[in-house]
């Protein structure tokens, strides 16, 4: 029998991706996404993204979402302890599962591991060690609509905050930059694709500087007319 797994939900595209490829190779059954939420902005910790378009893609999922509330900022020890206490729930509901969009980052994956063996979890990593240019257009190919919403200004330049990831975008990112934004050059928010029954409509607002990043205010506008019928494969 498949897992019961939950994702660990970031609002982009590399957990997204993430969600789909567990489905697709039947890795797993997901059962809900876990989502850490700056309590001081209310938005997705480290992305930015508004709370608003988070509950859209959650609803867009139709899963059950965990939400896990961290100061801003936020000492590492209150990082693990509400993890910890996140990761107590789902295992409560029988679930022993977590999958991750991590790429090829080997001490990221080694710390969620450890932090999971702890509490008696494992971590799924579907995109593991996947060549990220190759990556990056199957995810495009594959029908997720994503945009740039935090940048690192000392990695890329402010003006991406905002734009679509697509194949212009990749086509113009500096050579020393991931494709993926792996390194953290740059987070995503996912507003269509083949994990989602229709796409959500949004519009780009302000553009700001702060702790450090440059953050592009992606907004929900509405939902596209229609249902699709049919996956995007």
């Amino acid at each position: 029998m498949k897992p019961k797994t939950f994702v660990s939900w970031s609002s982009g595209k590399d957990s997204a991706f993430a969600l789909y490829e567990a489905k697709r190779l039947e890795l797993a059954e997901i059962v809900g996404v876990l989502v850490t939420i700056n309590e001081t902005y209310d938005r997705v910790a480290m992305h930015g993204v508004r709370h608003s378009l988070l509950d859209r893609q959650i609803a867009a999922l139709g899963l059950p979402a965990i939400k896990v509330l961290i100061p801003s900022p936020c000492p590492n020890e209150i990082y693990e302890a509400r993890m910890a206490e996140a990761c107590a729930t789902i295992k409560a509901e029988g679930v022993h599962h977590v999958i991750f969009g991590d790429l090829f980052l080997q001490d990221i994956r080694t710390y969620r591991e450890e932090k999971l063996a702890s509490v008696g979890m494992t971590g799924l990593f579907p995109l593991w060690q996947r060549d990220t240019a190759e990556l990056a257009r199957q995810m495009i190919d594959s029908g997720f609509v994503a945009h740039l919403v935090c940048v690192d200004p000392s990695r890329l330049n402010k003006s991406f905050a905002g734009r679509r990831f697509d194949l212009s975008l990749l086509g113009d990112l500096p050579s020393d930059v991931d494709p993926c934004g792996e390194n953290g050059e740059f987070h995503t928010v996912v507003t269509d694709g083949p994990i989602f029954p229709q796409p959500i409509f949004v519009e780009n607002g302000a553009v700001v500087e702060r702790d450090g990043f440059v953050f592009a205010d992606i907004i929900p506008t509405g939902y596209a007319p229609y249902r699709r019928t049919t996956r995007r494969d």
